[in-house]
């Protein structure tokens, strides 16, 4: 039996149906496992060399290509089956996954970060739900170091392309994980990654047949990476159309997150404006107004969004964190989103009659106008956060939370809201400890919020939250200050 080494990838298949096979032995070759053997007698010419491998350098992540790293590895659970290519952007992802636990591999290719993450624990397959143990691809391209490490090694298993990039396959592993590059995306989520306009740039290769499998999966994820600009900067890689002769290598509905330095966009079930807006919202500054107007144009937002053009960002990673309830839930905190606002408009529909009483200090129905300015913010001057329960389908979103910073007095006024059915588990607790950790970090010189003496969970919270309150009451409304 003869091993294919690093590149089984198609080249099973072309044996199996080539009248002449021509072989190349190598002693560099490494010796991989899987079904990765030829019986010797299929080949009719055997043509001996001794020659080193091929080696791949990847190129050392940029500031962009670096950030886009620290997003995508925040999708990434623990026990996850992740897909990656090659290059900076998966080398990024990578280098920020090093925090997680039982990692799996089913992947077209990988390159050396592999062996790392192996060798730190964190990529062990255990929970992987085909090939379990497992590293799983169909070649791999790195240094004589990868290529030294994979030899003889049965923790890797290379398949053919067929097997490896089967949506089928892929689909079956629990909360798969695929990461894709592109080099365009448009507004409604369309991705062309195989062309500069006409001008073919690749192949499609496998990414739509990991995009499908990735979302078929159960806690799966379909992630589309890119840089915000190219062309040193001259150009937006979001854009409103793709270019003439551009190619969709991913439809629209096979997309679950777009990621650039600038944050995440979840596409998955949103309407037009809603993906219009979030991907706006993590394309570069510069764009977002020309971005908008020409979304306007093409009717998939609405015109009078054009006044929060400079407020369609999306939060910092660094405001992100996952909380426990008593009961062992967890809730995500996190950055509102401008596409939050279907859901914030749910949220408030949900708030009993007491609830919009004790946040509003009246009995009101909230107007569009009115969600607008809790969704578009620019988290300097003004910070809201959401608790969200994550599950199969996305985040609900169950709380809501925020201040405004007065520029007089560097003082942050905050104020939280709870659906109703999800008070009195923490999470009002965890918001407001939340929201304190931010406004400390922003510099800020403290706390102050304004709640009717009625509103004793409130109260309750804010006497919890680690901060010596100083407390007026006046005309049945408590005024209370804290600094740091």
């Amino acid at each position: 039996m003869c091993s294919l080494g690093i590149s089984v990838d198609i080249v099973k298949t072309a044996i199996e149906h080539a009248e002449v096979v021509i072989a190349q032995v190598n002693p560099q070759m490494p010796r991989t496992f899987g079904d990765s053997s030829i019986p010797i007698e299929t080949f009719d010419y055997l043509v001996p060399v001794d020659l080193p491998l091929i080696e791949y350098r990847i190129p050392d992540p940029t500031t962009e290509t670096a950030q886009i790293g620290r997003y995508i590895a925040a999708l990434v659970e623990d026990g996850s089956t992740i897909e990656l290519g090659i290059g900076r952007t998966p080398h990024a992802i990578l280098e920020y996954l090093k925090d997680k636990k039982d990692l799996g591999i089913h992947t077209e290719l990988f390159s050396d970060e592999v062996i790392d993450l192996i060798e730190e624990g964190v990529v062990t397959g255990a929970r992987k739900t085909g090939d379990p143990g497992k590293v799983v691809a169909s070649f791999c391209m790195g240094s004589n170091r990868l290529y030294r490490y994979i030899d003889n090694n049965p923790g890797f298993c290379f398949r053919p392309t067929e097997y490896v990039n089967d949506p089928a396959i892929i689909s079956q592993q629990y909360k798969m994980i695929a990461v894709n590059t592109a080099l365009e995306v448009d507004l409604t989520g369309q991705v062309c990654s195989d062309s500069l306009g006409s001008e073919f740039y690749s192949g499609i290769g496998g990414q739509l047949d990991f995009s499908r499998g990735a979302t078929r999966s159960e806690g799966g994820k379909s992630i589309i990476a890119l840089p915000s600009r190219a062309c040193k900067g001259t150009v937006s890689r979001i854009v409103s159309r793709l270019s003439p002769g551009a190619g969709v290598v991913v439809p629209r509905a096979d997309v679950d997150y777009v990621v650039t330095e600038y944050g995440v966009a979840y596409l998955h079930g949103k309407t037009i404006q809603e993906r219009a807006i979030g991907l706006i919202s993590i394309a570069h500054p510069d764009y977002h107004e020309q971005l908008l107007r020409e979304a306007m144009a093409a009717n998939y937002v609405r015109n009078e969004l054009i006044s929060f053009a400079d407020k369609i960002v999306y939060g910092p990673l660094e405001f992100l964190r996952t909380v426990f309830l008593k009961d062992e839930t967890p809730v995500k905190l996190r950055t509102i989103q401008p596409t939050d606002e279907v859901q914030i408009k749910r949220l408030f529909h949900a708030l009993s009659p007491d609830s919009i009483y004790y946040r509003f200090f009246a009995g009101m129905k909230l107007a569009r106008s009115q969600i607008h300015r809790f969704v578009y913010i620019n988290h300097r001057d003004e910070i809201a956060i959401v608790a969200v329960i994550p599950h199969g389908e996305g985040d609900t979103i169950v709380a809501l939370g925020g201040y405004v910073l007065d520029p007089a007095t560097n003082q942050a006024e905050l104020a939280i809201a709870v659906q109703d059915s999800w008070q009195r588990h923490g999470i009002g607790s965890a918001m407001v400890k939340h929201l304190i950790a931010i406004a400390r970090g922003q510099g800020i010189r403290g706390i102050t919020a304004d709640v009717l003496a009625v509103n004793r969970g409130m109260i309750s919270v804010l006497e919890h939250s680690g901060l010596k309150w100083e407390k007026t009451l006046d005309r049945g409304i408590f005024h209370l200050e804290a600094e740091f």
